[in-house]
């Protein structure tokens, strides 16, 4: 009986899900029920899926309304009348235009407008599917419209939004936050009516006898709905299920892709190989994937025919099938990686392909795909409500100065000194946070869908022009869409970028072929920088801790890779595995004391858990899980239910099957609590080895073409570190390091044989008008001759010009800087307009007697600071203090369990809550030769002696050695002193 219902999903209108929608309907006795949310679809398929354990029917609409005005509620007959309302709604949403006044003929839907909206649009005609919508207040009303003779037209539209008076007064809130208003001021349109409430079926039926014609016409309504999606366990992929004309020719299509290109990874293909094609190929076209396999191959040949570099990862990379067909660089066999991790018969959904592309190459290929294929989206995610947000946003919405919004937000009150409008926000805060404010993108979810998709879901038109469905991959996951993931990330850039600049800055040497990763893997200098952690730079290999756990595991191989880039991820590091298989991969004798059944399991990583698979194995094998019930345990581990119910039920047999084996509940529940602590943490091992593949491409350039590939990584942004420190590893690889120059320098940095110009982009305020006007010149005019040629040939202000001087851009010209900056000044004058045209005759430069002016290497140095954001000199050159008797950062293991003094440049900090919850800090730093060392600050010391910023540091603490990797525990720490700018404060 009710016909316009919302949830929370009528983003800052709604106040409570579209479950607490079904549970209120039961509640009542409702048995059919519309969830029509304003402007928006994002419930409707969780809604239809949830109405099933509550006995209630569904239905599903939209109600359309400009701003809080409503035109009129759309109601989906079919799933065709669904996808009309989806499509008519998406249009306008993308245009960002008006709905119109008058709902659209559309075949398979009804329309009910408001009584109150009839009489203002005095509509006397209506189409077959239109109706007339009463609510509990309007049938004072309605003997006195001419409307009480439409007696065929008029159904119950009671408006459900609120359950109670503190939902009102939430839905309030969320209204004044929407119209960014006091809550004194919110206008009465925007609001919902106090009695937009659900009553219970027989009052509803009681208000309404009078007009027995009323009941029946609403109950003819939604009886005449009907929507049906399958979830669970009966639905079906709803995913492209044809890529070229029918399902047989698909697997002809694949299978003579793999006959292709199987000698090009496989020179020698052996049984085993050709065994595991057959099974792949076999199960896949089981499963119905053979289509999915086809796109993804579709996706990454266009990326190759582009020249773009890719990294095909997630579960999708333990398959050979994807791995000859070039999805992805992993070789299954070598890795010996778990074919059914990756897809088994009790999986109803395809493996996961994450591609990685460049971060500037990703919208390229996205754009490819939705011109490639015909019913493309992308999946949307929801901003929530987060606490502090919200009450920030509430402090505004009564009125409350800033200082005590502050204070509320941040949570520095006591509660009992809260005055009443104070101790609203934060009880309102607690009910709002965590409702959806507003629809965003999925970081790289795409949608390939066989049916339209409005069929499923309106969509938006986020900035990036890209349609967007309206709910997430929860959803979408149980109703059968399955999404491709295409990610953008900065480490694909650097290498292809590298293999750019070695082109034009070495071209007399072959082109690189950075494909060839068996080469890389074997390659003893690419080895031994693993091992001795010398990978800044490089793609998930160069954090302080990464670089420290390859020193201590004595990482000098692909395998060991592999298993390092899952191993430092939380899940092994926080269940206390990480320290006992570096034990373990350290000294071989210690490789006996796991526990039998295990290292049996796992004998590649002797006995401890390291991959996701190993979830997997360890239930199937330890337990006696079946591989489904397998599966649900790690996917309940990372979060990702399905059903709760579901998963404890496998948690409970896990421990039963365990005490049944006979197995001690100490080993049991030892086990169980790995995977707890891991299991949500850990990479599957094709995702670890897809991240290995693409660290030792990474390496091989640092290795081989170092000052090209810390270019690359410093035009993308850079990564772990600050581009002064990728600067400092340039000038350690060889390089030397040049201040921007008007004559040599561009946007982004620049190399010339060693010589590294750093780009114009780093002068913070140097305009980008002023940079294109200066490149642009050079560009078709040559280099500048002078600063006076400079002058005649760009457009530019004293301002700007003043930049470029002080950051010695005109170095080329032997003057000092003093006297440039004055010559500016003269010839330009300052107290003109800013920017002046170019003039079309040259004027004749008075030149200007000028007394000596020098300029020393300091204030250069701190010119440097203020426009660069860091010095191009060493910063051990400008300290004033006096050094103390210390030693250097490559003799620290001389030293082990004494205390020492070291100084060093702070290259990165970052605190940590330790196992007995308070405070730590680690710190690396590079000593005067450019060493690194490591620090630990505990918690005694950690507040006492801060680190502030950058700058020279004196450290003193004790080392300690792990499996000869050495740090310092720091006993106390000083920032030295800086020779004072001689031209006084700047």
């Amino acid at each position: 009986m009710y016909t316009n219902c919302h949830s929370y999903y009528s983003l800052r209108y709604g106040t409570f899900s579209e479950v607490d929608l079904l549970m209120l309907a039961k509640e009542n006795g409702v048995t059919t029920l519309a969830l029509t949310d304003i402007n928006n679809t994002s419930a409707c398929l969780n809604f239809v899926r949830q109405s099933q354990a509550f006995n209630i029917k569904p239905v599903i609409g939209i109600d359309f309304r400009n701003g809080a005005k409503q035109l009129y509620v759309g109601l989906a007959s079919t799933n065709l009348g669904f996808q009309e309302l989806n499509s008519f709604l998406s249009g306008y949403e993308h245009s960002k235009t008006a709905l119109p006044e008058l709902a659209p003929v559309l075949k398979g839907t009804s329309f009910i407008y408001p009584l109150e909206r009839v009489m203002q649009l005095e509509k006397e005609e209506f189409q077959d599917n239109e109706f007339i919508g009463v609510s509990v207040t309007e049938l004072k009303k309605l003997p006195f419209s001419n409307y009480k003779s439409y007696t065929n037209k008029l159904v119950i539209q009671q408006q459900v939004t609120i359950r109670n008076k503190r939902d009102f007064n939430a839905h309030r809130l969320l209204r004044a936050i929407d119209n960014n208003t006091l809550l004194s001021k919110l206008q009465k349109t925007e609001e919902c009516g106090e009695h937009d409430v659900m009553l219970s079926a027989n009052d509803l039926r009681n208000l309404y006898a009078e007009y027995p014609h009323i009941i029946s016409n609403t109950e003819k309504l939604l009886d005449s709905c009907h929507i049906n999606f399958a979830f669970g366990k009966d639905r079906v992929s709803q995913n492209q299920s044809v890529y070229l004309n029918s399902k047989e020719e698909d697997y002809q299509f694949l299978v003579k892709l793999c006959n292709d290109n199987l000698h090009k990874r496989y020179s020698k293909p052996d049984a085993k190989v050709k065994n595991r094609l057959e099974t792949e190929l076999k199960t896949i076209r089981q499963m119905d994937f053979v289509s999915y396999f086809l796109i993804n191959y579709d996706i990454v040949s266009y990326s190759k025919s582009k020249g773009y570099v890719h990294v095909g990862r997630g579960s999708g990379a333990n398959s050979i099938v994807a791995y000859i067909i070039g999805i992805t660089d992993v070789d299954p066999i070598e890795l010996d990686l778990y074919f059914e991790r990756f897809i088994n018969p009790f999986r109803a959904s395809p493996p996961d392909f994450d591609i990685d592309f460049s971060w500037k190459e990703r919208e390229d290929v996205t754009n490819y795909i939705f011109k490639r294929f015909k019913n493309v989206s992308l999946l949307a995610t929801y901003n929530t409500f987060k606490y502090r947000a919200v009450v920030r946003e509430l402090g505004k919405v009564f009125g409350l100065p800033k200082e005590e919004i502050d204070k509320l937000s941040a949570d520095k009150h006591g509660q009992n000194k809260l005055d009443d409008i104070s101790q609203l926000v934060l009880k309102y805060g607690d009910l709002i946070k965590g409702f959806p404010n507003h629809l965003s993108v999925h970081s790289c979810g795409v949608l390939i869908l066989d049916k339209p998709i409005h069929y499923y879901s309106a969509t938006n038109l986020p900035p990036k022009g890209f349609p967007t469905v309206q709910f997430d991959m929860i959803i979408a996951e149980d109703v059968g869409v399955f999404k491709f993931d295409i990610l953008g990330q900065r480490g694909l850039a650097k290498i292809k970028d590298t293999i750019d600049i070695v082109k034009y800055n070495r071209p007399e040497l072959p082109p690189i072929d950075i494909t060839q990763v068996e080469k890389f893997k074997n390659d003893p200098n690419i080895n031994a920088l693993l091992k001795q952690g010398k990978a800044i730079g490089a793609y998930y290999v160069e954090s302080p801790a990464m670089r420290g756990l390859m020193q201590k595991l004595q990482t000098q191989d692909y395998i060991g890779l592999v298993a390092a880039s899952s191993i430092i991820r939380p899940g092994v590091s926080g269940s206390g595995m990480k320290k006992e298989f570096i034990i373990r991969q350290r000294y071989p004798e210690k490789r006996k004391e796991a526990n039998p059944i295990l290292l049996e399991i796992m004998p590649e990583t002797y006995g401890i858990m390291v991959y996701q698979e190993d979830v997997l194995k360890v239930a199937n094998k330890f337990a006696g899980l079946d591989l489904g019930e397998a599966d649900v345990l790690r996917r309940g581990m990372s979060g990702k239910f399905r059903s709760r119910a579901e998963f404890t039920a496998v948690e409970e047999k896990f421990i039963n099957n365990c005490k049944t084996r006979g197995y001690p509940d100490a080993l049991t529940f030892e086990v169980w609590d790995q995977i707890k602590s891991f299991a949500g943490y850990a990479f599957a091992k094709g995702h670890s080895a897809s991240y290995a593949v693409e660290s030792y491409q990474s390496l091989y350039l640092k290795c081989y073409f170092p000052l090209e590939f810390m270019v690359a990584v410093l035009n993308n942004g850079g990564g772990f570190y600050s581009p002064e420190h990728y600067i400092h590893e340039a000038r350690m690889c060889g390089g030397i390091i040049e201040a921007p120059c008007v004559n040599s320098s561009e946007h982004p940095n620049t190399i010339s044989g060693k010589t590294i110009y750093l780009g114009f982009g780093y002068l913070k305020s140097l305009e980008i008008l002023t940079i294109k006007r200066l490149l642009t010149e050079r560009q078709f005019n040559g280099s500048f001759k002078s600063l006076d040629d400079f002058i005649d040939r760009v457009s530019i202000s004293i301002e700007q010009l003043t930049i470029l001087i002080r950051i010695d851009a005109f170095r080329f010209t032997k003057q000092p800087k003093t006297e440039l900056l004055w010559q500016a000044i003269f010839k330009l004058n300052a107290n003109k307009a800013k920017t002046t045209q170019s003039k079309l005759f040259k004027p004749k430069h008075k030149q200007f007697n000028l007394p000596s002016l020098k300029t020393t290497w300091i204030e250069d140095t701190y010119d440097q600071m203020e426009l660069l954001g860091f010095p191009l000199c060493n910063y051990f050159d400008l300290v004033s203090d006096a050094f103390y008797d210390h030693i250097k950062a490559k003799t620290m293991n001389l030293y082990v369990n004494k205390i020492v003094l070291l100084y060093g440049v702070l290259v990165n900090t970052r605190f940590h809550k330790g196992s007995n919850g308070k405070r730590m800090r680690f710190c690396t730093f590079v000593d005067q030769e450019g060493d690194y060392f490591d620090t630990v600050h505990f918690h005694n010391v950690v507040e006492k002696y801060p680190i502030n910023g950058l700058g020279v540091y004196a450290c003193c603490g004790k080392i300690s050695e792990e499996f000869g990797f050495c740090s310092v525990d720091i006993q106390w720490t000083k920032k030295l002193s800086l020779l004072p700018d001689p031209r006084g404060e700047t």
